[in-house]
């Protein structure tokens, strides 16, 4: 069960944002990503609780910023509830989309898993309802996956693949780059992998 924390920082001009500490694991059912958000002071500032099936497709996600909470799933597309600090304004929200994104690292992951690319595979356009910081805003957005390689390296504790993905905004036109180890960002615009206690699970 990978253990560890990320760094999370504006892709712009680096302004620290938060420290992520994260675990997750494959299970009998899918994969399972639990974090909690917090700010250098170490003042909490939200939390991530991601479940996804055996394909990849969100089953239950619970985000917290700011008072905010997002409660979804892949439902018809995708289905949220979106509740502000007082509990009086709840709002619904479906969407004809393959999956979630938004700043968490888990995203990453869950998109690179819903996709299952290979080096040999054509790019390919996914639908993603973004939940924008601070106060988990959704928004619709479509991207353009690639994996461009996988290398595998020699590490103390066995064989270690990382997969680089080009990510095309298909609105703007800009494009990024993503490295996944199994089920840890390793490297990607606004995260740094700080700690890391075990290494990546790999998905069967």
């Amino acid at each position: 069960m990978p253990r560890g924390r990320y760094s999370l920082h504006d892709p712009h001009d680096h302004t620290p944002l938060a420290d992520e500490h994260f675990h997750c694991a494959p299970g009998p059912s899918g994969w399972r990503y639990v974090s909690q958000l917090t700010a250098a002071s170490g003042d909490h500032l939200g939390s991530v609780d991601l479940a996804l099936d055996e394909l990849g497709r969100p089953i239950r996600l619970e985000l917290h910023a700011a008072g905010w909470q997002v409660r979804g799933a892949a439902l018809d597309g995708v289905t949220w509830v979106r509740t502000d600090p007082t509990g009086a304004h709840a709002t619904e929200g479906n969407v004809r989309a393959h999956a979630f994104t938004g700043a968490s690292p888990a995203f990453l992951v869950a998109t690179a898993r819903l996709l299952r690319l290979t080096p040999s595979s054509a790019a390919t356009r996914v639908r993603l309802v973004a939940l924008t910081d601070p106060v988990l805003a959704p928004r619709t957005l479509d991207q353009s996956w690639a994996l461009v390689k996988r290398e595998t390296h020699a590490t103390d504790n066995g064989p270690l693949t990382v997969d680089a993905y080009q990510v095309t905004a298909l609105d703007t036109g800009e494009q990024h780059a993503v490295h996944l180890a199994g089920d840890v960002v390793l490297d990607a615009p606004g995260i740094e992998l700080e700690d890391l206690g075990s290494p990546p699970s790999v998905f069967p």
